[in-house]
């Protein structure tokens, strides 16, 4: 088996090696997974707290499921709740909030719900958007929509990493990652 290329990152003063994945034809990517990796969840909630410090903020709201360690720990720091946007529909969450998105690793659409349960904690607040990589943006449209659905207000959008040349100017982030093509 032919040794995977990688891509060297710095998150918080720790090195990690990503690993390089095809996701279309001649479109390579560094995959960022920090699940499990409760050194860089840390490492990044904390460079991305002081960061945030002072944004207005009443809720972190993020999407299922790699930066869910990632809300939970930042919450922690900034004293924050924190909601994530379900990406399956299930009945226990009543009249829920719904918007599509196209992810670059699935390359298929896909749905983002706000729990009818966490409608409230969105309604009238400051949210701050979290993730761990923006790519094309799609998923963070898709919390936009959600947001000003349920009458919220994003204040800022966070992330660990961008991803590409897109205008980042407006994500607190920790770095971008190039995307690599042939």
């Amino acid at each position: 088996m032919a040794e995977r290329e990688i891509y060297p990152v710095q998150i918080g003063g720790l090195t990690r090696q990503l690993p390089l994945f095809e996701v279309a034809p001649g479109v390579r990517i560094a995959i960022f997974n920090m699940l499990g990796d409760t050194y860089v969840i840390k490492a990044a909630a904390a460079a991305l707290g002081e960061a945030l410090q002072n944004s207005q903020a009443d809720v972190l709201l993020t999407a299922e499921a790699k930066s869910i360690p990632l809300a939970y720990e930042l919450s922690a720091l900034l004293g924050l709740p924190f909601v994530v946007l379900r990406k399956t529909y299930k009945s226990y969450m009543g009249q829920a909030i719904s918007a599509a998105t196209v992810s670059i690793t699935t390359g298929s659409q896909q749905m983002l719900y706000l729990d009818e349960k966490d409608i409230d904690q969105v309604r009238g607040n400051y949210c701050i958007l979290l993730d761990d990589v923006i790519s094309t943006g799609s998923t963070l449209k898709g919390m936009r929509q959600i947001v000003a659905a349920a009458g919220g207000h994003v204040s800022q959008v966070a992330a660990v990493f961008t991803e590409g040349d897109g205008d980042w100017d407006d994500v607190v982030c920790l770095g971008n990652l190039p995307v690599f093509t042939s």
